[in-house]
């Protein structure tokens, strides 16, 4: 196999910085092939419309980041629109104090497509989707909201869907009356960039804002609002989970892993669709007896036991 140029000074020059290449993954990963069919199938599967949980698990420097970028890229080159984010102390996946929604806003500036791998991919995706809409207006005799309107209906049923679509047909308006301000209005509203309600619904008309308690709600609405643009999915990718296993409060640490094993289930239970989240952590992450998730699983799943046996 021929390797481009650009390709090779890129795996070089990263390899001897000590980071991973951003391309050409596949030309240097051995060892994988298991995990690598494994995780195909998932991208399959959420193709069809179902929902994926993963947990990449392995003590540092073992290739966890290395593998997820490999299964990022496998994902863009089957349509899959891919969103990833590192957790910090100042993001975290469940939070009252702003760190939730910071995540989010990190995982939307990452947001890239087969087209746009490096990010920033949100504008093309929402014009994508505007795109369609204009030439099935045109082949229909159709007027443009309407067929936005259609497309999206099905999101008032989901929690925040009814804004969601509000603003999408805010960015249409701003791209057919060339309102620039309106169309980023839009996108910053997208990217969770608002703050307050006052200001959202100035600038949008909208009365509710992408927060904290919201983010898992919208990465689901962000999921079906892809398919609508005409891609495969999308692909969840959240790193150094190990942040969580980190947190000085046993609530806080507890109410984030129970928003993990919220996710998990609406994974199992078909809850949420085209939808596909991979977590990469340490083995204290997972295992650990007295911090890790897998001890919060446990104490939930007895719960859960005590609560059918009471009935």
């Amino acid at each position: 196999m021929k390797i481009r140029q650009k390709q090779r000074d890129s795996i070089i020059n990263s390899l001897k910085g000590g980071v991973t290449p951003k391309i050409g993954l596949e030309h240097i990963q051995v060892g994988r092939l298991n995990e690598i069919k494994a995780l195909n199938k998932d991208i399959d599967h959420i193709i069809d419309g179902g929902a994926r949980f993963r947990l990449i698990i392995g003590a540092y420097g073992s290739g966890k980041t290395f593998f997820m970028h490999l299964i990022r890229l496998i994902a863009l080159k089957k349509k899959l629109v891919t969103v990833n984010a590192d957790l910090s102390p100042e993001r975290k996946i469940y939070s009252t104090t702003g760190h939730a929604i910071n995540l989010y806003a990190e995982l939307i500036k990452n947001m890239s497509t087969r087209a746009k791998p490096d990010g920033n991919a949100l504008s093309s995706v929402v014009e994508k989707f505007i795109t369609y809409a204009i030439s099935e207006s045109t082949q229909s005799g159709t007027s443009v909201s309407s067929i936005i309107q259609r497309k999206l209906h099905s999101f008032t049923e989901y929690v925040g869907g009814f804004d969601f679509a509000s603003i999408i047909e805010a960015y249409w308006r701003g791209y057919n009356n060339d309102d620039e301000t309106l169309k980023l209005n839009a996108i910053r509203w997208l990217r969770g960039e608002y703050r307050t309600k006052v200001e959202a619904r100035r600038d949008l008309g909208v009365r509710t804002i992408i927060k904290d308690d919201s983010v898992y709600h919208h990465l689901k609405l962000m999921s079906l609002f892809v398919r609508q643009a005409g891609y495969s999915g999308l692909l969840v990718e959240l790193d150094e989970m190990v942040n969580l296993y980190k947190l000085s409060t046993t609530r806080a640490r507890t109410s984030n892993y129970e928003q993990i094993l919220r996710i998990l289930n609406d994974c199992l239970q078909s809850s949420a669709e085209h939808i596909d989240f991979l977590l990469g952590g340490t083995p204290e992450f997972l295992i650990d007896p007295r911090k890790g998730l897998y001890r919060v699983m446990l104490l939930y799943n007895q719960d859960s036991k005590n609560a059918d046996s009471s009935r």
